[in-house]
């Protein structure tokens, strides 16, 4: 089974930007989708960003316009670009892939805080 590693968190102002990595440890070919999840404190873990393979990028409203996730199969590694963070996209991050109808498990997240 693919192992998937996320990278890239860290403490950022508001306004500022972080660019996630989802590293795998294998081909992400096998992967019909990738998807971005979110989980802030007391709170469900929502799907922020998803990527088919040759296919359109989708994004949560909450997201539209200033996150851009994207895949580089080369490199078996995808991405999440955040810009103009607010406080409100506090949370750890997580990586996941599907092929067919069957999720992949989870990664262990990275944290990102977006604090003055």
């Amino acid at each position: 089974q693919v192992q998937l590693v996320e990278s890239g968190g860290g403490l950022v102002q508001p306004g500022g930007s972080l660019r996630l990595s989802c590293a795998a440890s294998g081909s992400i070919f096998s992967f019909d989708a990738m998807y971005w999840y979110r989980q802030a404190p007391g709170k469900q873990r929502e799907m922020v960003a998803s990527i088919p393979s040759g296919g359109t990028p989708y994004y949560a409203d909450s997201v539209k316009g200033r996150f851009t996730i994207s895949r580089d199969n080369a490199k078996n590694t995808v991405y999440l670009q955040m810009n103009s963070l607010k406080p409100e996209d506090t949370a750890v991050y997580y990586c996941r892939g599907r092929t067919g109808s069957a999720f992949g498990s989870w990664g262990q997240g990275t944290q990102v805080t977006v604090s003055s």
